[in-house]
């Protein structure tokens, strides 16, 4: 978008989606140094998530997706801009203040699934629930998994899972803390096209039933079609803003 057409757009979009548990972005940027050069990776990137909402960051690989997700939900520092997550400004937070606004808000689906090797089924997707001292952790991770029907899986260990288990038992995880907003990057990338649709399906049957914001990085035209909203990121810029009526 030109700058006056994303500025007027923005501006419009702001009143229309300002909510408290919604996710507002104004002006990121992100560059990182490689090798004594430093290389941009978001230049001024401004958006608006509507609480409740499914949103697409759309773009091809190196486009910048990726790390706007991580910064987004406050895994990576912004080098400039403001993010308001679920009316909370995050861009300052320190990272003692920052780590359990994370485990209680959002949820986040990664594309290599990121389970410890080392837990179960059921203790990965209970962790985030103990960390916040919940007494019913496992419980809810005994609900979550009978709901994605992996129950006979909740003593195995990652390596003895197929990857669309494997991300099945990452969606409960990112889950299991209610969160106001679920990240996802890729969530169906490593997967056969198969089982793909069947997590993308779990996922948004999940942010419905949990009445969840879904943020989702893709490449995929096919599930764009089918959110609220599609951002479109070219060389760290968002160049498309478009409103979908399914």
């Amino acid at each position: 978008m030109h700058s006056v057409a994303k500025q007027d757009w923005y501006n419009n979009h702001r009143m229309k989606y300002m909510l408290g548990n919604g996710l507002e972005a104004i002006q990121l940027s992100k560059s990182y140094t490689v090798d004594s050069r430093r290389i941009s990776v978001l230049n001024d990137v401004s958006l608006i998530v509507q609480a409740g909402g499914f949103v697409v960051i759309e773009g091809q690989s190196g486009s910048g997706k990726s790390t706007l997700l991580s910064l987004l939900s406050g895994l990576d520092r912004t080098d400039s801009g403001t993010i308001k997550l679920a009316g909370t400004d995050i861009s300052n937070l320190s990272e003692d203040a920052l780590a359990p606004f994370r485990n209680r808000t959002i949820g986040y689906v990664f594309q290599s699934f990121h389970l410890v090797p080392s837990l179960t089924a059921i203790e990965n997707i209970s962790f985030p629930a103990e960390l916040n001292r919940d007494p019913e952790a496992v419980s809810k991770a005994e609900e979550l998994l009978n709901r994605v029907r992996l129950s006979q899986r909740a003593d195995n260990f990652p390596h003895q899972l197929s990857g669309g288990e494997k991300q099945r038992i990452a969606i409960c995880r990112a889950l299991i803390n209610r969160p106001q907003i679920v990240f996802a990057d890729e969530p169906t990338g490593n997967l056969d096209s198969a089982n793909g649709k069947i997590i993308l399906q779990l996922l948004l049957e999940l942010r419905r039933e949990y009445q969840t914001t879904l943020v989702l990085a893709t490449h995929s035209h096919e599930i764009s079609s089918q959110a609220d909203h599609v951002f479109r990121l070219v060389d760290g810029r968002i160049v498309h803003s478009s409103e979908l009526v399914n």
